[in-house]
């Protein structure tokens, strides 16, 4: 980008402008950054429903356990369409987990009236579990109706009907 400076502005001396300092950085690999994301987006989802027994880079096979460890603004080679049926298996039994847990607890926090989710966990207004887990599941190479199917019987299964339906 251009950037046009007045003249007045052109004999200032100083540190170097924090507009200059940005177009001076490289540009990062956004497949890269979208990679760490699902990451960390997991490791929330343990953290949140406090998930045992996982392994988040188990998740991921070896170039996607490499691509972590790499600079933003270098081009990796990120995992590709074809994947261990393993590491698959092992994706969509995580996934399978934090629908349970969160219909485990809308469940809860349903019959106990006295604290809303809302209150115990503010900063999670409006998160829908479920749905980040549907599309946490296209990231992951993961079916959706699997995910989605597996939500509306845990829904039946903890007598919330009226959602299962919907």
């Amino acid at each position: 980008p251009v950037l046009d400076t007045e003249d007045a502005w052109v004999s200032v001396e100083g540190p170097v402008s924090i507009v200059e300092l940005a177009l001076e950085q490289k540009r990062i690999h956004y497949p890269l950054v979208e990679h760490q994301f699902v990451l960390c987006t997991i490791l929330y989802a343990i953290m949140r429903f406090s998930l045992k027994s996982v392994k988040p880079l188990s998740l991921f096979d070896s170039k996607g356990k490499n691509a972590f460890f790499k600079d933003l603004t270098s081009i990796q080679l990120l995992p590709s369409g074809d994947m261990d049926p393993n590491v698959l298996s092992i994706r969509q039994q995580f996934l399978v987990k934090v629908v349970s847990a969160a219909v485990q607890t809308l469940c809860s926090s349903q019959k106990a009236k006295e604290v809303s989710e809302e209150e115990l966990f503010p900063f999670e207004k409006g998160k829908n579990w479920p749905a980040l887990a549907a599309d946490l599941a296209q990231y992951l190479q993961i079916s959706e109706d699997v995910i989605k199917r597996h939500y509306v019987c845990e829904l039946y299964s903890y007598g919330m009907d009226h959602l299962g339906e919907e």
